[in-house]
């Protein structure tokens, strides 16, 4: 880390240098991988800036995944996407996911890694999902402490994605732009702005996600996600199941009107459409992107 320390509650935090951040190139417009896309992300590379790819499906790769591995990494630039690191838990982090994931880090050496604030895991026990993390005090000295081990492992810039939140805590003492600032800054971590999950949280908790991004530091945000969900019980859940909605690509814009963002990433699981619906997608992104942000 670069800079200077300050001190804010007794805790010690980076001031804003965010100097790996800086070093990072414009990336374009991009696609999460899914198998189900093999042949076509080759057939339509031109359109497709960079891949993410989920971390966890690559991890100690049988020689058939190794050359699907290898064979991306000729075509694309690859950023890796954890989805288990789980680094909320209070317990500390797992040494063996952990240790996987910076192997593949250090096969692939990307421009920077990626996690969702989130735990996964607790009393040893493998939740299954993205849970929420209650906006604490402690639970950023949880996170400040495994951040620091994954960091001191895996060498290479970390970026944060915000999750979409199904519960509020009580007695939460930070509001989420508050939160994410805090971990981002305490850690000299970037932000990987889900644009829909924010939105998502913005509709079930009744909220102006505006406000929300006003309050971010925009240096600090590298990286956006975007796609469309689907309503269920008078919840919109964060299914990557549909075409991004306006309101979306609204939200999207004011995020790039506001922050130097190297990429944008479409990411799409369910109800999988043809290869040229999505290319439409990140067209519209890539154009919004180079006009709001004067990319290249």
């Amino acid at each position: 880390m670069v800079g200077e320390d300050a001190v804010v509650e007794g805790v010690a935090v980076v001031e804003n240098n965010w100097a790996a951040g800086q070093l990072i190139p414009p990336l374009g417009a991009g696609l999460g991988y899914r198998d189900a896309y093999q042949a076509d992300v080759y057939r339509y590379r031109e359109a497709i800036d960079f891949l993410e790819i989920i971390a966890d499906h690559f991890f100690d790769p049988v020689p058939l995944r190794a050359r699907q591995l290898d064979l991306l990494q000729a075509h694309f630039t690859l950023i890796p996407h954890g989805l288990g690191l789980s680094l909320g838990s209070a317990e500390g982090l797992d040494e063996n996911y952990l240790n996987r994931f910076a192997n593949l880090v250090e096969r692939i050496e990307p421009l920077y890694w990626s996690e969702h604030l989130a735990f996964t895991k607790a009393g040893g026990i493998d939740i299954g999902h993205l849970t929420p993390l209650p906006k604490t005090r402690q639970t950023l000295a949880v996170l400040r402490d495994n951040i620091r081990r994954a960091c001191d492992r895996i060498q290479r810039p970390l970026i944060l994605e915000n999750i979409t939140e199904t519960i509020r805590f009580p007695d939460e003492q930070l509001d989420d732009a508050e939160f994410l600032t805090e971990v981002t800054e305490q850690n000299d971590c970037g932000l990987l702005l889900d644009v829909t999950n924010l939105y998502i949280n913005s509709v079930n908790h009744r909220f102006d996600p505006l406000k929300v991004l006003w309050k971010l530091p925009p240096e600090r945000i590298v990286q956006l996600h975007f796609v469309g969900g689907h309503w269920e019980d008078g919840q919109l859940l964060d299914s990557h199941s549909a075409a991004t909605p306006e309101e979306i690509w609204q939200l999207l814009d004011e995020v790039l009107k506001f922050a130097p963002v190297k990429g944008v990433l479409l990411e799409r699981d369910e109800k999988l459409p043809p290869m040229s619906e999505l290319v439409a997608e990140m067209e519209r992104a890539r154009c919004s992107w180079r006009h709001h942000g004067d990319q290249p």
